[in-house]
């Protein structure tokens, strides 16, 4: 059964891949999640994960992997998916790696670039200055030694301003300067399957599934992981959908309406951003998911 294809499918937040593996994988197929937020373990609303029924239809790997603390990277994904294939394979199911963080299917496509290993002696050094200098003096100093890295990482993301600074104190080479895959690797053929809709239909479902969000809960999951210690700073809370909440009880502080018109318009802003990224990688099939009726329609045939 190793002949099955390999599929990969993606699109922007919102666009209904869950819905459509349901209704065609069950039974026949096995999900490597390509979420950077469906890691992580009690984040279970505001991350859209699939639901027990769903997964109970359709297995799904990476899923509630990690403690919200904890980084998650595009190279650990891409460990752990290539170790999960095979499996997929013996068991004489269709290995489907589907999800929303775009970065994840190009270094799994492309391949990783050949950045040097942690070197934990800087990276200790960095993490004290972090603590004693601030997260926005060093990305100061990256974007002056790294101009490109710093238009790259946004402000806010600590481990990849880390990295970058890593790299550079450890090889004197800006992290730009590292060679990036600008081919898809040789090897197993790729079912690329895009999922799109109208923007004003995506945006209108984007926004109705944040007031289900709230309606599920959202506000009380974001209360207790706060209860259990987690913080603006780490990796699992800064995503969209929990980091809004912590400019309640700040200055000039939100209300809980406004944190919910708050995450539906950063949602909208992601999913633009998403469907630019993804439109970059090449032999795709573009297709609305109400348009595809059987496997026959993305070129499977089992």
């Amino acid at each position: 059964m190793g002949g099955l294809p390999l599929v990969l499918l993606f699109g922007p937040t919102g666009v209904g891949k869950t819905e459509l593996i349901l209704r065609l994988f069950a039974g026949i197929g096995e999900v490597i999640s390509a979420d950077s937020m469906q890691v992580y373990k009690g984040l279970d609303i505001g991350t859209a994960k699939p639901s027990l029924e769903v997964r109970s239809q359709v297995p799904h790997h990476l899923i509630d992997i990690l403690d919200p603390r904890e980084q998650y990277t595009a190279g650990e994904f891409v460990h752990r998916a290539e170790e999960l294939i095979p499996q997929i394979d013996v068991r004489g199911r269709i290995p489907i790696i589907s999800g929303g963080t775009a970065y994840y299917f190009k270094n799994f496509l492309y391949g990783l670039p050949e950045t040097p290993v942690a070197n934990p002696s800087v990276r200790e050094w960095l993490d004290q200055r972090l603590e004693l200098e601030g997260l926005p003096r060093l990305y100061e100093e990256l974007k002056r030694i790294d101009p490109v890295a710093g238009e790259r990482i946004s402000p806010r993301d600590t481990y990849r301003i880390l990295r970058a600074l890593e790299v550079y104190y450890s090889t004197g080479r800006a992290l730009s300067s590292y060679a990036v895959p600008v081919s898809p690797r040789l090897g197993r053929s790729y079912r690329l399957i895009g999922l799109i809709r109208d923007r004003k239909e995506l945006y209108q479902r984007i926004d109705a599934r944040v007031e289900e969000m709230f309606k599920q809960g959202l506000p009380e999951e974001v209360a207790r992981l706060i209860a259990l210690g987690y913080g603006e700073e780490d990796p699992g809370m800064r995503g969209i959908g929990y980091r809004e909440f912590f400019q309640l009880g700040k200055e000039g502080c939100l209300t809980l309406s406004q944190v919910k018109t708050e995450i539906q318009k950063n949602s909208r802003r992601y999913a633009k951003r998403q469907i630019t990224f993804f439109k970059s990688l090449p032999g795709v099939q573009w297709l609305h998911p109400n348009s595809i009726r059987s496997l026959k329609d993305l070129g499977i045939s089992l």
